[in-house]
């Protein structure tokens, strides 16, 4: 895979003239080189349901007269720039208006996407349709005809669809299409059936070639749905809604799973389908540094004129970003996380409990919470799901509703008779009927507290914050000490508020009294009788982060990277075993919100960030630089084999790199 790829969309309407009028080899090739773009996804067939190159399979678009696919194909190839091809798999507007009983239907016989033909917009295939003979189709010819380097198929992922081919399906098979479980079963089945055929397609042709199924969000926890992708490409625009927590939380998930992956932003002002929107050349900077930062390269979605006319004020945007990461390519290839903690994430352990009925949200708080503190605090982390080998991380987070199923209360078992740490926090720990707790973290669960809002009262110095009373907005448990010790207690307000008692204008105020703890360590770990992930994912309570980052001072007293970052700072560390060399990457930015839109613009510089690092007690480091300037760094060695070091400057990303001997 490339490094420095675009995303070109090109859904274009039958109703504009003159597609590709003002298409130019060598405007499109000096366009690819003002950008640094060395691969570039091209479009065989659009969301409109045209091609844009001549097709048995398909229909070339009505106002476009000549090979525009084969024309950018030759022209990126003639220096040097690859070639995947799009095809829209999910969405085709011609056929759609031509085979309505092809589109998928929900339990009330409406499409996804629009409910009707009135309202502007596309309609959603179903794969268990004679629609898939057509996609195949299409895609056979793009394989066999071009020199694509790479297969793109958007809008597609597992889906429950009541056509009449599936509702005939179900009943074929003696199933009941009211039954939403059979649905769903159905439904996966005609999406593995659609990726294997087109991997057949494909391979019949030319073996091997890459192909990407699209469906927009990587689910943790289904390393099977991962696989059907020869590569990962993580879409996540920060300023179309995914916002700048997002990527990070794929992408530690997705570096576990040993793929080649891409993080995927967009040059808009907003998100797809915009025209005549432009980021600051600063949230490119900063978006693409943090696809490096976690292993991955880049990819920036653009959208073509329907003139075929390559716009230069976006490749100028795109080039300030795209020069900064070609000079840091060389040590950013082949690199593996280096980390302490293992957070599970909560979509993944929903994902592989045998009793808990599978979530179809693509996102939940806890784990986005749990991204967004780790950050903050500077941590080494990855997000795993049940497969993962706890016994590579030192402390393993189960945030907020994970259920503990036999066959992972013993890898927990494993893990914590090893020396690792577990932080549990809120519902976490119980099996899967929620009735029973099943780690050994010195408690007994009594149930959830009636009382919500409830207080939590630290024996601790929270953090820049005092001792005190803190509401805690979310739903508590109900816990007793059971070998553990108390690090803190949960206190009730006087009454919930109802219409006959309440106080003030939110919530009533504690009582005041000890209603047992609230935060217990044991010699396994720590536990927290509240939901405080999703809770700072909702509204960033400070005391939340507080209670977590002592925690973790306790489990994890020498992590292996320490440093004086903002809490908008990001620190990761990546090993680049080719190489025999760690590298350090310091990300500073701070997003704001700007209407509903979060943006970046202003990159301020920081100067003399402090870094200590505690590598593995064989590496021996030779040599610290800062790349790809090569400045040498000073450094320290002490008695306990830490590293420090100081950057002189970082704005918006620095790379350390310490060689090993």
């Amino acid at each position: 895979m490339r490094f420095r790829q675009v995303h070109l969309d090109f859904h274009t309407s039958e109703a504009i003239p003159g597609i590709g009028s003002r298409f130019s080899k060598s405007q499109f090739q000096n366009m690819l080189r003002l950008g640094h773009v060395d691969s570039i996804t091209v479009f065989s067939k659009c969301h409109h349901g045209c091609a844009y190159h001549p097709s048995e399979a398909n229909e070339m678009h009505p106002h476009l007269a000549f090979d525009l696919l084969g024309e950018m194909i030759a022209a990126a190839h003639e220096i040097g720039v690859k070639t995947p091809v799009y095809l829209s798999a999910g969405l085709d507007e011609k056929l759609a208006r031509r085979h309505p009983e092809w589109l998928i239907r929900d339990a009330e016989d409406r499409t996804r996407w629009v409910k009707d033909f009135m309202t502007p917009g596309y309609h959603e295939f179903c794969f268990n349709t004679p629609y898939l003979d057509i996609l195949l189709a299409q895609i056979r010819e793009v394989v066999t005809r071009y020199d694509a380097d790479g297969i793109f198929l958007d809008i597609v992922g597992i889906r429950k669809c009541r056509c009449q081919y599936c509702v005939a399906s179900l009943r074929n098979a003696g199933q009941d299409p009211r039954d939403e479980a059979a649905v769903a079963a159905l439904g996966e089945s005609i999406y593995l059936n659609y990726t294997r055929l087109v991997r057949e397609t494909v391979d019949a042709v030319k073996p091997g070639l890459p192909v990407f199924h699209n469906s927009g969000h990587q689910r943790r926890g289904r390393r099977d749905l991962a696989h059907v992708n020869s590569h990962l490409e993580l879409e996540s625009l920060p300023t179309g809604g995914w916002g700048y927590d997002h990527f990070p939380l794929s992408a530690r998930y997705a570096q576990t799973l040993g793929m080649e992956y891409l993080g995927m932003t967009g040059k808009f002002h907003t998100s797809w389908g915009e025209f005549g929107g432009y980021k600051h050349p600063n949230a490119l900077r900063f978006e693409t540094a943090l696809s490096l930062a976690h292993g991955a390269k880049c990819s920036i979605g653009d959208q073509l004129h329907p003139s075929g006319f390559m716009d230069e004020a976006t490749y100028a945007l795109i080039g300030a970003a795209y020069s900064e990461v070609k000079a840091r390519e060389p040590w950013c290839s082949g690199v593996a996380s280096v980390a302490d903690i293992a957070v599970l994430s909560l979509e993944a352990a929903w994902e592989a409990c045998p009793d808990v009925r599978k979530s179809e949200d693509r996102t939940n708080l806890a784990d986005a919470g749990a991204v967004r503190m780790l950050n903050e605090g500077h941590y080494l982390y990855d997000i795993v799901d049940a497969e993962a080998d706890f016994g590579r991380y030192k402390v393993l987070i189960l945030p907020d509703e994970v259920p503990v199923w036999p066959q992972l209360a013993e890898a927990i078992r494993s893990f914590t008779d090893n020396g690792g740490k577990i932080l549990a926090t809120g519902r976490s720990g119980l099996n899967p009927a929620g009735n029973a707790y099943m780690l050994d973290l010195g408690l007994d669960w009594k149930g959830a507290s009636p009382y919500r809002p409830s207080y939590f009262r630290p024996d601790f110095t929270p953090g820049s914050l005092l001792p005190a009373s803190y509401v805690m907005y979310g739903e508590g448990q109900q816990v007793e000490l059971n070998g553990g010790r108390a690090l803190g207690s949960r206190e009730h307000p006087y009454f919930n508020r109802d219409v006959f008692t309440f106080c003030s204008h939110m919530h009533t105020p504690s009582a005041g009294e000890d209603n047992g703890p609230g935060m217990i360590e044991s010699s396994n770990g720590i536990y927290m009788a509240w939901n405080v992930f999703s809770e700072y994912a909702d509204n960033g309570h400070l005391i939340l982060k507080e209670m977590v980052l002592h925690a973790l001072g306790r489990l994890l007293p020498q992590p292996s990277l320490r440093c004086d970052l903002p809490a908008r700072g990001i620190a990761i560390l990546q090993y680049q075993g080719t190489e025999n060399r760690y590298v350090n990457h310091l990300l500073y930015a701070s997003p704001v919100l700007k209407g509903r839109v979060e943006v970046i613009e202003d990159i301020v510089p920081l100067r003399n960030v402090s870094v200590a690092l505690r590598l593995p007690s064989s590496a021996l480091v030779k040599r610290v630089y800062i790349a790809p300037s090569m400045e040498e760094l000073p450094f320290d060695t002490e008695a306990n084999g830490e590293i420090s070091y100081t950057v002189p400057v970082l704005e918006n990303h620095q790379m350390v790199i310490l060689e090993l001997a």
